[in-house]
């Protein structure tokens, strides 16, 4: 690492520790040449993420849409936020571990629509009428019957 101050490149590491909640690494380091201290950070090199739509264009993951659609799904219902948050959390974990560069909106969407019915019927079908584009009452009645169903 250069120094900032006089631009050498011999320094030592005083301490380490993990940050921003384990997403990256602080460094504190002290220039051998100055004695100068300063602080650096590591991080993980985040590849984007593409969400490949119904139409095929692509689109860059937006966590704050995701959340969006979610809020607008159970608003109105006794769903803490906290809730959505670790909806959107799961996802993105899930999304991590098995893609690394695209993945399709409907794997996002089906996700989402399994998180949900877990814990709000009324929110679940919400988001499925609108990410499953129900066109009439008899898309929601089939939709309420596997409700029914479970």
């Amino acid at each position: 690492m250069r120094c900032p101050f006089c631009k050498s490149e011999n320094d030592r590491v005083i301490d380490s520790r993990t940050s921003n909640e384990g997403t990256a690494i602080r460094r504190r380091r002290e220039c051998e040449k100055c004695n100068r201290r300063y602080t650096t950070y590591e991080r993980i090199e985040e590849v984007p993420l593409y969400v490949i739509k119904k139409d095929h264009r692509r689109e860059l993951y937006d966590r704050a849409k995701v959340l969006g659609g979610i809020t607008k799904a159970c608003e109105k219902r006794p769903i803490a936020l906290d809730a959505q948050h670790k909806i959107v959390d799961a996802l993105e974990i899930m999304l991590h571990e098995k893609y690394e560069k695209e993945v399709s909106s409907s794997v996002v969407g089906e996700f989402v629509i399994q998180q949900l019915a877990k814990i709000d019927q009324v929110a679940y079908v919400r988001f499925a009428s609108v990410y499953r584009e129900f066109q009439d009452i008899g898309h929601f009645m089939k939709e309420l019957k596997t409700l029914l169903v479970k």
